[in-house]
């Protein structure tokens, strides 16, 4: 599990191509610091487990369902990517519980100040398009994870939703480099999912249901 909270900027420094698979290369001094094979390193808000650590370098597979429904498919050499360790019991939570399965790919849509004669190098307003079946899973004011950073959701609709994204976070991840058009990696919240899954059912027999 994670937080959302990114550690640190690392970038892609390999990516060797296998029958429906890649092995990629991330450099991260600091993720890398105390880590060991078999441990999970989040990149992007994707779970990866370490295979192998070289100095400040650590290897991870990428299967070919992450490749597809994540931004990792198309990851190259020199690309930047916001890295995560898992967290350790007792941590602060300061964003919320992340897996780092990634439900699908959105895109970024537009990044603006929030209004006329705001500040310049303030806060910005980012909307952001996503898949229609994620949109049920999502409420004002609840969590989102975005290419691994947590966020709180400002407004909705079936089609995209808007984040605040504050300096800090501008600086210190890979939203600092993002522009319009680009994809982004979505999580929802987890126990949406798992609510939804038990009580199906139970609205099927009443004649309702997801998206009803």
């Amino acid at each position: 599990m994670f937080t959302g909270i990114v550690e640190e900027l690392g970038e892609v420094v390999g990516r060797i191509d296998k029958p429906d698979a890649a092995l990629l290369s991330i450099r991260g001094p600091v993720v890398t610091s105390d880590a060991a094979a078999g441990d999970s390193i989040a990149v992007n808000g994707v779970c990866l487990t370490v295979v192998e650590i070289v100095g400040d370098v650590f290897t991870a597979d990428v299967i070919g369902e992450t490749l597809r429904r994540s931004s990792l498919g198309s990851a190259e050499v020199g690309d930047r990517v916001n890295l995560e360790r898992a967290a350790k019991l007792g941590d602060r939570l300061g964003g919320h519980l992340v897996q780092g399965h990634v439900d699908a790919t959105g895109t970024l849509l537009e990044r603006a100040a929030p209004q006329a004669g705001s500040e310049p190098g303030g806060w910005e307003l980012i909307r952001i398009g996503m898949p229609a079946q994620l949109g049920r899973y999502l409420v004002e004011k609840g969590s989102i994870t975005v290419d691994g950073v947590s966020f709180t959701v400002i407004d909705l609709s079936d089609e995209d939703f808007t984040i605040g994204l504050i300096p800090t976070t501008r600086e210190l991840t890979t939203f600092g480099l993002r522009a319009p058009g680009e994809l982004v990696n979505l999580e929802v919240d987890v126990v949406a999912k798992y609510v939804e899954r038990l009580t199906s059912p139970h609205l099927h027999a009443r004649g309702g249901g997801p998206g009803r």
